[in-house]
């Protein structure tokens, strides 16, 4: 959606790599922005994302309008019981929007490949189901989450951090990265889980964040897990500030 960043461009350099052809497309998609979320603020700088995909190369950056892509209320896609939790339940429309875009994007570009970071990890699940359930003829590639040296996760959303939030913003993977110690140094279930879950809740609250989550999850149907099974993920949300984070760790 523009404001590219370093998580961006990485997946543009694995894409330049492996494939003959890349496009990219640069689109602000108002159908997953719900009612009062940032559509009207969120980063745009056409010239510097053009500027940084060339560079990249990059052979053809998308760019349409939004009349282009919504000449009328149309058909949107829904994917089912991934879309349940999560992201899905805090922003009400959300997946139905990026599903569409990205069925509407498949169906433009008609891509072999398509790459996508791990760092919006339900994301990724609707997509890849969206992908199987409708037959779609490609291949999905997700990769790594790319991170700041102090281990936040790149976003164009950080850009909203005030210096003081950006101090505090890390502290999400770190506790990321403690529960996914502590979960993973014993055999855990049932109140264990949900002791190391309410322990990090607790910690990002105590200093600042407020969380809409933190949970395991299962990586297949994005559902909650109260033990760690052997296809899982931590998952988090938190807002600092006006700013909403999301990160995750794979088990």
């Amino acid at each position: 959606m523009g404001g590219y960043h370093e998580g961006h461009l990485q997946l543009m350099r694995t894409a330049r790599a492996e494939c003959d052809r890349v496009v990219v497309s640069l689109f602000v998609n108002p159908t997953q922005f719900g009612a009062g979320e940032d559509f009207a603020r969120y980063p745009r700088d056409l010239k510097r994302d053009a500027q940084l995909a060339e560079q990249v190369g990059v052979d053809l950056l998308f760019v349409p309008a939004v009349e282009e892509m919504y000449p009328r209320a149309g058909t949107m896609v829904h994917v089912p019981l991934v879309t349940t939790h999560w992201e899905g339940a805090a922003r009400p429309g959300h997946f139905e929007g990026v599903a569409t875009i990205v069925c509407k994007l498949f169906n433009i570009v008609g891509p072999d490949v398509a790459y996508f970071g791990l760092k919006d990890l339900q994301q990724c699940r609707v997509i890849t189901r969206m992908v199987e359930d409708l037959d779609m003829r490609l291949s999905i590639s997700l990769q790594p989450t790319v991170r700041e040296s102090d281990g936040l996760a790149m976003s164009s959303r950080n850009a909203y951090l005030t210096e003081e939030e950006r101090e505090l913003a890390p502290m999400v993977f770190q506790q990321l990265t403690l529960s996914k110690q502590m979960l993973k140094s014993a055999k855990m279930g049932g109140d264990q889980v949900e002791e190391v879950l309410r322990h990090s809740r607790s910690t990002l609250e105590d200093s600042g964040f407020r969380v809409d989550y933190f949970e395991l999850i299962d990586l297949e149907t994005t559902q909650p897990l109260r033990s760690v099974g052997m296809e899982c993920a931590l998952v988090v949300a938190a807002k600092l500030g006006k700013t909403r984070l999301i990160d995750n760790v794979l088990l």
